[in-house]
């Protein structure tokens, strides 16, 4: 019997606007068997990033351009089925960018084996690409000392939350910005933050300054837009910002208008530095297992928003731009 395969495709480009429905087609091919080297996977979970819609729209910047009527993006966890490589046998969770479809066909060495136990799904988060850009960004661009004052921008994120919490770790005070009183309560009462700034609550500004007296030593940025703009008047001297992000500029479709707080970097004497994760990779596997040891010790939290259905993947990546995620935003197909 062949296996149908429902994938969907990237039907639309997204630009200066919202997703919609006709942005994506939901179609129905047959199953590829695995050649030589390569490895069929059945799709358990896929992984939602704000990053997606830049890919759709082309902005990406540092992936590959995407075409009209491919597959749409995504990483994803999955069971393998066949295997026409060594080192994977039907049964093995791996993780890879499994793209939106019920099964995947892919050369083994695009494929990461991860261990099939209680942090299954952590793999597509925060001991995931989520887990070790916060551990890598943090370290390697914020560099935080213990004493420092972290604020973390789109803090109740997958990115964010992880983010605070090694600042902790580091010995600093951290503060959140999220949106709504459920998600700044679940940052201080939960994960431990210092303290957290409701965006939806009123004034930024003001709330920056009586969270962050002192001013800001690292600043950690997953929004860029007026948030930034703010928090840059906000620096301490020797300040370190990190841009991870941007979701107001995916949401807008093309570059938001820059900081005009961004000469404070001088008088702070500060820098503001960008990455992306690949720089990195070399030492993942080191990383990761420091992220365990956390998570084991308690020292470390995450949470997950697991919506169902392969049918639902576009309606899971809006939740991204309309707040509706708390935690890694994750599909179970």
């Amino acid at each position: 019997m062949t296996l149908t395969n429902r994938q969907w495709l990237i039907n639309g480009r997204p630009n200066g606007r919202s997703l919609i429905d006709d942005d994506f087609k939901l179609v129905e091919t047959p199953v590829v068997a695995p050649g030589e080297g390569e490895v069929l996977v059945k799709t358990l979970y896929l992984a939602f990033d704000p990053a997606q819609k830049g890919w759709m729209e082309n902005i990406g910047g540092y992936v590959a351009p995407t075409e009209i009527g491919e597959v749409m993006r995504g990483g994803g966890l999955g069971e393998v089925v066949a295997s026409g490589a060594p080192g994977f046998a039907p049964g093995d969770k791996v993780t890879g960018m499994l793209r939106w479809q019920d099964y995947a066909t892919l050369p083994a060495k695009d494929l990461l084996k991860v261990a099939d136990d209680d942090l299954l799904t952590a793999n597509l988060g925060v001991l995931g690409t989520t887990g070790l850009t916060a551990f890598f960004g943090l370290n390697k661009i914020g560099k935080p000392f213990a004493g420092d004052t972290l604020v973390v921008t789109g803090a109740a994120g997958a990115t964010g939350s992880v983010v605070g919490q090694i600042g902790k770790i580091a010995g600093c005070r951290v503060v959140g910005v999220a949106g709504g009183a459920a998600k700044c309560a679940w940052l201080v009462e939960e994960l431990g933050f210092d303290a957290a700034i409701d965006y939806k609550a009123g004034d930024i500004r003001e709330q920056a300054r009586a969270a962050a007296p002192d001013g800001v030593d690292v600043l950690w940025d997953n929004v860029g837009g007026p948030a930034l703009n703010i928090l840059l008047a906000q620096l301490a001297m020797h300040a370190r910002v990190v841009v991870c992000g941007g979701i107001s500029r995916y949401e807008l479709g093309q570059m938001p208008a820059g900081p005009e707080n961004y000469f404070n970097l001088i008088f702070k004497r500060a820098s503001m530095e960008g990455f992306i994760l690949t720089d990195f990779m070399g030492e993942a596997a080191w990383a990761r297992g420091r992220l365990v040891e956390w998570i084991r010790a308690g020292r470390l939290r995450y949470k997950e928003d697991i919506q169902h259905g392969l049918e639902n993947a576009p309606n899971t990546l809006k939740r991204l731009f309309l707040g509706e995620n708390f935690g890694k935003q994750l599909l179970k197909l």
